[in-house]
């Protein structure tokens, strides 16, 4: 059904995604957060915020009432919180290692040196900013304030700009005049600022500038007039000032639930607590980051911020029906993260199939104009959370133009071999990148990420096939030299392969209408450039008819509760899923089966809902778009039943005992759309105030594909 192409990160050896960190996974709380002012200088806060998450949102009305001030593990533990005082740690961090390295910064002197363009006129723009100029004093405050009438916060993150680029000069020019005024400006604010304050907004601060400001330390600890007091000073500044704001955001949002805050705020928390963990040497801190970025239940993990993946891998930005200012944001916010991380060795950038490139590239087509002189058409899945409603890409701010695309371009495409032919026509436009001038990046990615394209061309990568109904559906990633694809097939494992289709030239997705019932085949894709056709992708295989792909007893004794192994529905579009239920009692919202990754992203099925029966229901986001069928009783008592669910493209059907006792025609939600469930239950719910299932199960199927009706009625 999926083939992940792992060559890139087999040859780069790649360490593999922190799978053990911690996760902040708390649910949010009852009452009012802050509101805040906004514009797409800043980040904007929600409105007012009303007492729980919406009846949709816990199937169980599970939303927790009390601020926590634990960080929750993944099934539910708890464990300390960092200890802001400990040093010890596991693993030696890279120094010089978020945005820039050592070896960055040798081909930044070695291109500049030699008069390349690029990396000249980056060098340019960089050298002409006032920011980055000599003469400057630096202006700190014991108290920055971000939020109200009283707000003073430009001062710090003007301040901020002038340390970064006057440390990007004294690397690239060796001129250690700019290194010492540098040190002026961090050595100022380290032994003045004390507290970061002011409405909702004062997260955002902690956020944004506590990234920024690291970074321009962590340029700065190599060099030998920053005095070892000095640089331990203003580290404890990044330990006591900013990172408590980070911790307390991504564990209590503020006292508010879980999905009132758009995803830049999650993701500015994660960006700050990322780089201080490097610059600090803090690998608790940095751990906590990685683990929230994979498992943490707010708008700004992962999986959420790039809300839906549509054909042609074209991720949906959680915040593309709010503005598209934000949007551009968060790709500079997420962009730095994967960036800090990578140069630690931890691939974010590849994390669910590139699923941030996905966002990146949505996110750059939705700002772009067409040949016409038309902003571009991009497909929208209808978004819900807390802030209400928005089926439609909003145009708010459309064509929006942020210095945030070096970074993503120069990753996929340059070092990988990707394709990204949106985010590069959005590098195209801005080059050089400057600053932006507003505090929200700190720009001159031209200088910093512009890489030499590889020398070798790769193939595509990425190919899944999911069966839909009757059809096959194929996405894929491109390669940085062709100028279409062809699509083959065949009818055994590695070929050989006919031609499907060929001069694909837009979005990298196919569906295949001739597939025939009962039929299995293996698909593949190839570049074709001036040359001819690049060596064919990864295949994916696809059988059109139901293959079973699980089967499990649990009746020997046991109560029908049980962890199935993670991701064990990712790549699966139409399913069945089959069991039989022995019911001791009726338990509302107890759990047949429950797959996902905490109450975020589930899909699930309860013997007995709110409404007293059988129900099925998926949800991407905390249940504010779930989509359900309902039975037309609740499953029975004191006797084995029969139960099964289905789905067939959007055809969702549910069974009891062989018989059809509920169908939506409108499922447009499938399992794959969860992406990396980390907790598959059975007889358990995401919901921790659910109860376990009071019974046991026996013979408990998965299978890709939908069974039919005849063929349920033989399971019974």
């Amino acid at each position: 059904m999926h083939s992940q192409d792992n060559e890139n990160s087999t040859r780069l050896a790649r360490r593999t995604f922190c799978m053990g960190a911690v996760s902040l996974a708390a649910l949010g709380t009852g009452g009012c957060g802050g509101n805040g002012g906004g514009g797409f200088g800043g980040f904007g806060s929600p409105g007012a915020l009303g007492a729980t998450q919406g009846a949709a949102a816990s199937s169980s009305g599970a939303v927790a009432t009390g601020a926590s001030t634990e960080i929750v593990a993944s099934g539910g533990s708890t464990v300390s919180e960092p200890d802001a005082s400990s040093t010890t740690q596991a693993r030696k961090f890279t120094h010089p290692g978020l945005l820039h390295t050592e070896a960055d910064f040798e081909r930044m002197r070695v291109k500049v040196g030699a008069g390349a363009q690029p990396w000249l006129s980056g060098w340019t723009a960089l050298t002409s900013n006032g920011r980055a100029q000599l003469g400057a004093s630096p202006r700190p405050l014991a108290t920055v304030i971000r939020g109200g009438d009283d707000s003073n916060f430009a001062q710090m993150y003007i301040d901020i700009a002038r340390a970064y680029q006057l440390a990007l000069r004294w690397k690239v020019s060796q001129d250690t005049r700019y290194a010492d005024l540098a040190v002026v400006f961090l050595n100022a604010w380290s032994s003045t600022l004390t507290a970061i304050n002011g409405n909702a907004d004062r997260f955002l601060a902690a956020g944004i500038y506590g990234y920024q400001f690291a970074n321009a330390a962590e340029i700065m600890r190599s060099y030998t007039g920053w005095a070892a007091g000095d640089l331990a000073r203003f580290q404890n500044m990044m330990l006591t000032v900013f990172y408590p704001l980070n911790h307390s955001f991504l564990v209590n949002h503020n006292g508010s639930v879980i999905t009132n805050y758009w995803a830049n705020w999650d993701q500015c928390a994660l960006a700050s607590m990322l780089a201080i963990g490097v610059l600090c040497d803090r690998q608790d801190i940095y751990d906590e980051a990685l683990g929230y970025y994979k498992t943490g239940q707010g708008n700004g993990a992962g999986l959420q911020a790039v809300y839906h993946v549509h054909p042609g891998y074209l991720g949906q930005w959680q915040e593309s029906g709010r503005d598209q200012g934000h949007c551009t944001l968060g790709i500079g916010l997420a962009g730095a993260f994967c960036e800090m991380a990578w140069n630690q060795g931890d691939d974010v950038y590849g994390y669910e199939n590139n699923r941030f490139l996905a966002g990146a590239e949505y996110v750059a087509k939705s700002n772009l104009l067409d040949g016409s002189g038309a902003f571009y058409t991009v497909p929208f899945f209808t978004n819900v959370n807390r802030q209400g409603t928005q089926s439609v890409l909003s145009n708010a701010g459309q064509g929006h133009r942020r210095v945030v695309w070096e970074s993503v371009h120069n990753h996929y495409a340059n070092r990988l071999g990707i394709a990204t032919p949106y985010t590069a026509l959005q590098v195209a436009q801005m080059r050089p990148e400057g600053d932006g001038g507003n505090g929200d990046q700190l720009g001159f990615g031209t200088l910093t990420f512009t890489r030499d394209p590889l020398a070798t061309p790769l193939r595509p990568s990425g190919l899944t096939a999911r069966l839909r109904g009757p059809q096959v559906l194929l996405s894929w990633w491109g390669c940085t030299d062709a100028l279409s694809y062809t699509v083959k097939r065949g009818d055994n494992a590695g070929g050989p392969y006919a031609t499907l289709v060929a001069g694909i030239t837009d979005t990298l997705t196919f569906t295949d209408s001739t597939a025939v019932a009962g039929a299995v085949y293996y698909y593949a894709v190839v570049g074709v450039n001036a040359a001819g056709e690049s060596a064919p992708s990864i295949e994916a295989r696809v059988a059109i008819k139901p293959e079973l792909l699980l089967q499990k007893k649990t009746d020997d004794g046991g109560n029908g509760h049980a962890t199935l192994a993670t991701g064990l529905a990712k790549d699966l579009a139409d399913f069945t899923i089959a069991a039989r239920v022995f019911l001791d009692s009726a338990a509302t919202w107890s759990r047949v089966f429950d797959f996902g990754s905490g109450p975020r992203r589930y899909m699930m099925l309860t013997p007995r809902s709110n409404a007293g029966t059988v129900r099925y229901a998926i949800s991407t986001v905390h249940g504010y778009n779930e989509q359900v069928i309902d039975g037309n009783a609740a499953l029975p008592t004191g006797r084995w039943a029969h139960v099964a669910v289905t789905l067939s493209d959007s055809l969702g059907t549910l069974y009891v005992d062989g018989i059809v006792v509920g169908t939506n025609t409108q499922m447009t939600l499938a399992p794959f759309h969860l992406g990396e469930t980390t907790q598959n239950w059975l007889g358990r719910s995401q919901f921790a105030a659910d109860p376990t299932l009071p019974g046991r199960l026996d013979d408990f199927r998965l299978y890709s594909g939908a069974l039919s009706a005849a063929e349920i009625a033989a399971l019974v």
